[in-house]
């Protein structure tokens, strides 16, 4: 174990902690709050521009705490991208902690809309996209007999709307996945999913059909901030080792 890797934070030792999808909305406030918090952030999106100024605007607070954010650009649909995402992560700082699959896309439409593109999308990123992160991460984990999995999933994991039912199958799928990676990990290595309701996010905007984007205006009138979000994946990694935190649903009071 390295010298940094002992450092000590608020809210426990100092993590290295891999973030993707971090250029906006839940990821970019995962990255941000835990870089507050101490963490050695190495934050990856394929918006480098976007990570970039989000280095710039968390370096005093992180740097008050001891914390780190490093802009790294990550396409999660490119296993090879991931695999070095993570090996570079790795190398520089001699571990891996944690790893947050936050990346995901939300273009929701009616089956018959026959948005297949679409549907491709959501299922490469939403989905191959973690299994990418396990495939890179889990051994690392495995390796140095510690290690935590952060899943982002969605309350579309639990329930299914007319207009979402790719997108709710791709949530289910992670939830799916994550579930199963817990009950197969060894106990060093904790697994959680998280599952936002409606957050403040860009997510909408990639809505082409029609029907969808209106009936989302309506749905999205009360969304709560990405850092609820971010508070939760922090509660969940601030834990004493033996305490896993499994699954954590978080809603607007609103959203019932």
């Amino acid at each position: 174990m390295t010298t940094q890797q002992t450092e000590q934070t608020p809210a426990g030792r100092a993590k290295t902690v891999l973030v993707t999808g971090a250029s906006s909305g839940i990821g970019e406030a995962v990255a941000a709050r835990l870089a507050a918090e101490g963490h050695r952030v190495v934050a990856g999106a394929r918006r480098t521009d976007r990570l970039k100024a989000l280095a710039e605007r968390t370096a005093d607070a992180a740097a008050r705490s001891g914390g780190t954010l490093e802009p790294v650009r990550l396409d999660v649909t490119d296993r090879a991208d991931v695999a070095d995402f993570v090996s570079g992560a790795r190398a520089r700082h001699g571990g891996v902690d944690v790893f947050v699959a936050n990346a995901g896309v939300m273009p929701l439409s009616r089956l018959d809309s026959l948005l297949v593109e679409e549907w491709d999308r959501m299922i490469d990123v939403n989905v191959r996209g973690l299994l990418h992160g396990i495939a890179a991460a889990l051994p690392v984990f495995d390796a140095q007999r510690s290690g935590h999995f952060v899943t982002v999933a969605s309350v579309g994991a639990h329930e299914v709307v007319p207009t979402s039912a790719v997108y709710s199958a791709t949530k289910y799928a992670a939830w799916a996945i994550t579930e199963g990676l817990r009950q197969e990990s060894d106990p060093s290595v904790r697994v959680t999913t998280v599952s936002p309701g409606v957050v403040t996010s860009e997510l909408a905007g990639t809505i082409t059909d029609p029907g969808a984007a209106e009936a989302m205006r309506t749905y999205r009138a009360h969304a709560i901030a990405p850092d609820a979000i971010a508070a939760a994946v922090s509660y969940a990694l601030s834990q004493p080792p033996e305490v896993d935190v499994n699954e954590i649903v978080v809603r607007p009071a609103h959203q019932r």
